[in-house]
């Protein structure tokens, strides 16, 4: 498949190249085992702590640092494709965005020590979870739903050899 992911750090990260790669192969990864649309893109933005919990305040009334954030464009469900998504192409190239990632590094670094895994495991398991809320994904409708997207997101995670079992 065909997809565009476009990183922009505010942050200064010690290897920015290294991070986004690896962005970029666990959202690609996440969007074809989900069969996202050919053509989409999704805009990524590296942040760290005051200006995700700015974000997450504006946006989701919630004044606290979090890890991820994700701002679906399109009302996907659980993968499912709305219909007529070739309305929101882009006439000029027929891309479609799939919306926002807002990755705070900061917190990626802490939570993989806290953890006991590599902080590129944890990038590329917060980047899977935002891709699977783009697509209609949501652990926080319901119980069983919350088991649907983690399957999911270890799916895409054990494809790309990014479990917990190998670095323990």
């Amino acid at each position: 498949m065909n997809y565009r992911i476009r990183i922009t750090s505010e942050v200064e990260l010690a290897n920015p190249e290294a991070v986004s790669e690896l962005i970029t192969r666990c959202a690609c990864a996440a969007l074809e085992q989900e069969n996202a649309p050919e053509g989409s893109f999704v805009d990524v933005t590296i942040v760290d702590h005051e200006t995700i919990r700015q974000i997450n305040a504006e946006q989701r009334d919630k004044d606290m640092v979090t890890d991820v954030l994700s701002f679906p464009m399109l009302d996907f469900y659980n993968g499912e494709q709305p219909e007529d998504l070739e309305f929101d192409r882009n006439p000029e190239d027929g891309s479609l965005f799939l919306g926002d990632m807002i990755l705070n590094y900061e917190r990626a670094c802490e939570q993989a020590a806290e953890y006991g895994h590599s902080v590129e495991r944890e990038c590329g398991f917060l980047t899977v979870h935002s891709m699977l809320h783009l697509v209609g994904y949501d652990h926080e409708r319901s119980e069983e739903e919350r088991r649907l997207q983690r399957e999911h997101e270890e799916s895409v995670l054990r494809g790309l050899g990014l479990t917990r079992e190998e670095e323990e």
